[in-house]
């Protein structure tokens, strides 16, 4: 498999798989019976148990991830299809990832002052794989 086509794929995943502390601290605070029913309570959603910050920033996190992927997918697919698929490409595509492993990492654990940039920095990973396309 190629550079940009496994960033992509450990892209999906890593999104997929970023959902899963916000949802395991569910599990816990709501309790399994309450989770799998979908309502910790009879007043739900009116009145919702309180989750700690740090699974709220991972569901952030997560959604963030979400929002993201599609325009990462998008980039990485008109590279491939074009044959604009080369080294830089390749590179942009970990600079995604990675900047996106540290984004949530650094999201979850309340890391102040670096959200941002790294976030920013995954942005124009994307904006550089798209002008590779584009200006080819």
């Amino acid at each position: 498999m190629n550079g940009p086509l496994f960033y992509l794929a450990a892209s999906g995943i890593l999104c997929v798989l970023l959902w899963t502390p916000y949802i395991l601290n569910r599990v816990f605070v709501w309790g399994i019976p309450a989770f799998a029913s979908n309502y910790p309570s009879k007043k739900f959603p009116a009145e919702v148990p309180a989750i700690p910050v740090w699974a709220e920033r991972a569901r952030r996190a997560h959604l963030n991830m979400v929002e993201t992927l599609p325009a990462f997918a998008s980039v990485v697919l008109a590279a491939y299809l074009t044959d604009a698929n080369n080294s830089s490409v390749a590179s942009w595509a970990a600079v995604f990832f990675w900047a996106r492993i540290f984004h949530a990492s650094v999201y979850i654990l309340g890391v102040p002052y670096l959200r941002t940039p790294i976030y920013l920095i995954s942005w124009a990973a994307v904006l550089m794989i798209g002008a590779t396309v584009i200006l080819r």
